[in-house]
């Protein structure tokens, strides 16, 4: 992942101080691009721990069109909370008893996710996040755009039209209220013909485009993802595996990130794992937590560092 180390160091360099919406401030860079031949290995960092778990059942999450965090905390996986837990303090006039980030901001936290996780009803009203990634993916003003996205890439692999957005700019102020607008706004998907006379088969690429990106907690997740969603779709239209390319906007290290970046950049690269993924699957919404193993992953220790929201 010698790419994604040198992206931090890229930001450590020319990144410059500027302000965000958590009030947290962030160094940050405007455009970058990383590649990653998924022939090579799988993406996923090895100068820390990432929780893979939690990439593959949020991953699921999307393509179910789900949009509540219920299933995600009912499996363990705690990486949506903190946004519809501070709507949840705002509209129940609680904020101020709760300050942000304070211990009993967190203690009131895990009193949250219990109640999410035990009460339908709790969770249905609190535990919704709106229109996201989930929604848009697979009901973009009823637009089921991953089915028809397999379909076209099954029946006209040479489109330029290979693309699903969940930047919805009716749904942004619904989404930004309970949970956070799309930051991975769009994604294109590109065949390559097998090589002449080579008689395999050809090869799916996937570009992302982030708008806004979390360079330390959230991009390892978001290569993860978008390489192992590149890896089943190419599974179920019969292709091989060719790029994820990742295009950046604004990419930024939060300000109380830094010394954990410098950690994890004195560290030594490890090799990259294997993801063996169940062939017998064949349809991109029959996916199972239980189709996916991790081979030969060898990473350094987790590096804790909070999330801003």
């Amino acid at each position: 992942m010698k790419q994604y180390h040198d992206l931090m160091k890229h930001v450590m360099q020319n990144g410059v101080q500027k302000g965000d919406r958590t009030g947290t401030g962030t160094l940050s860079v405007f455009g970058y691009q990383m590649r990653f031949d998924l022939e090579e290995g799988f993406p996923l960092v090895t100068t820390k721990k990432v929780h893979l778990k939690s990439i593959i059942h949020e991953l699921l999450w999307f393509l179910q069109g789900d949009t509540n965090i219920r299933y995600l905390v009912q499996n363990g996986v705690n990486i949506w909370n903190e946004w519809p837990f501070q709507n949840y303090l705002n509209e129940t006039g609680q904020a101020e008893q709760f300050p942000k980030y304070s211990d009993a901001w967190k203690d009131e936290l895990k009193t949250f996710k219990q109640q999410v996780m035990d009460d339908a009803d709790f969770a249905a009203k609190w535990g919704e996040l709106g229109p996201v990634y989930g929604r848009q993916w697979r009901n973009f003003e009823g637009v089921d755009q991953i089915t028809q996205l397999i379909e076209d890439i099954k029946n006209k692999p040479d489109s330029r039209r290979l693309l699903v957005s969940a930047w919805n700019p009716k749904d942004v102020p619904v989404m930004a209220k309970s949970g956070l607008p799309p930051c991975h706004t769009m994604f294109q998907f590109y065949v390559s013909p097998p090589a002449p006379q080579s008689g395999g088969r050809g090869k799916l690429s996937c570009q992302l485009y982030q708008r806004s990106a979390d360079i330390f907690l959230g991009v390892p997740f978001n290569i993860a993802s978008y390489a192992l969603l590149t890896m089943m779709i190419a599974q179920v239209c019969d292709l091989g595996y060719g790029d994820f390319v990742h295009t950046f906007g604004d990419a930024h290290l939060y300000s109380n990130h830094m010394e954990q970046t410098k950690e994890q950049l004195s560290r030594e690269l490890h090799s990259l794992p294997e993801m063996k993924i169940n062939p017998d699957v064949k349809s991109i919404f029959d996916f199972k937590i239980e189709d996916f193993e991790l081979l030969n992953y060898n990473p350094h220790p987790a590096i804790k560092a909070p999330v801003a929201v």
